[in-house]
């Protein structure tokens, strides 16, 4: 009679708990944005697209303002057939990834070193707020002169210039960890190392990964500058090519393959994000 009294009150427990489960998920679709959309990271970009060539299609558009979608694609073959374009993607994406993983590894480091140690946040902080006051591209000219205007150059610009959000975003993640869960880790006897380990790096993984988002967009800002300086492969100098000879289309396929590499990365530090952060409770689940 017990063993069956006990049978019932975990099932009830376990029906109670499934049902607060149901019942919260309800909840935060009626009062948060609603249910997922399928294919929704695509929407945006394709609307935009049948926008752009409706306006050209129309003549609202002028071909001198925007060369018109078909056009660009018909350029891009070309691009891709004539003038090695493939290779000129594949050099701007090493100077891109080399920059952005060695201002990621930088910019997390640095930032452990100052949220988890007032001795290193008194080392490293004052340094790193004076530098976000400093434009990273305003610095190129020293850079020139320190590395000479080769690849050095190109990858220490993309990496101090996304290494900065990395730090902020990371930094105060650590720093913004609500203090009850010190006292709850204190109140059952957590080393700090377990503490560090078991609650304040899960706890500030948003924050870094909101801060690689940004990181991918300055490492692309910085690549689209340092292109410019004496590059004799990559994207950006296709791009300054064709504006000596003003080709438009031209530029304007370097401006969609820089759009797409922003758009694809930044669905894939989200994706990321989605699958690393499942067990938080939030609207977007």
């Amino acid at each position: 009679m017990t063993a069956t009294a006990d049978t019932a009150l975990r099932v009830d427990t376990e029906t109670r708990t499934q049902g607060a489960d149901i019942d919260q998920r309800v909840l935060r679709r009626r009062l948060g944005p609603g249910r997922r959309i399928r294919f929704a990271f695509w929407i945006g970009p394709l609307v935009l697209l049948a926008i752009w060539a409706a306006g050209s299609k129309a003549g609202v558009i002028s071909p001198q303002i925007l060369t018109a979608p078909w056009d660009v694609a018909t350029t891009f073959k070309t691009q891709w057939t004539e003038h090695d374009l493939l290779g000129d993607i594949v050099a701007s994406l090493k100077r891109a990834v080399v920059g952005l993983a060695l201002g990621v590894l930088a910019g997390t480091v640095l930032a452990l070193v100052s949220g988890l140690s007032r001795a290193g946040e008194s080392l490293v902080d004052g340094p790193i707020q004076i530098k976000r006051s400093i434009p990273t591209l305003a610095l190129i000219p020293l850079f020139i002169a320190w590395f000479g205007i080769g690849q050095e150059m190109k990858i220490v610009t993309i990496a101090l210039i996304s290494m900065i959000p990395i730090y902020v975003n990371t930094h105060n993640g650590l720093r913004g960890i609500d203090g009850k869960y010190a006292e709850l880790a204190e109140t059952i006897g957590l080393r700090r190392s377990e503490f560090v380990r078991g609650v304040v790096l899960p706890g500030a993984l948003p924050g870094f990964l909101l801060g690689l988002r940004f990181a991918v967009t300055s490492a692309l800002l910085g690549l689209v500058v340092v292109e410019q300086y004496n590059a004799t492969s990559g994207v950006g100098h296709m791009m300054t090519l064709a504006e000596n000879y003003g080709q438009t289309d031209v530029i304007v396929v370097g401006l969609v393959i820089y759009g797409l590499f922003g758009f694809l990365a930044d669905g894939a530090v989200r994706l990321v994000g989605r699958k690393v952060l499942g067990w938080q409770r939030t609207l977007e689940g």
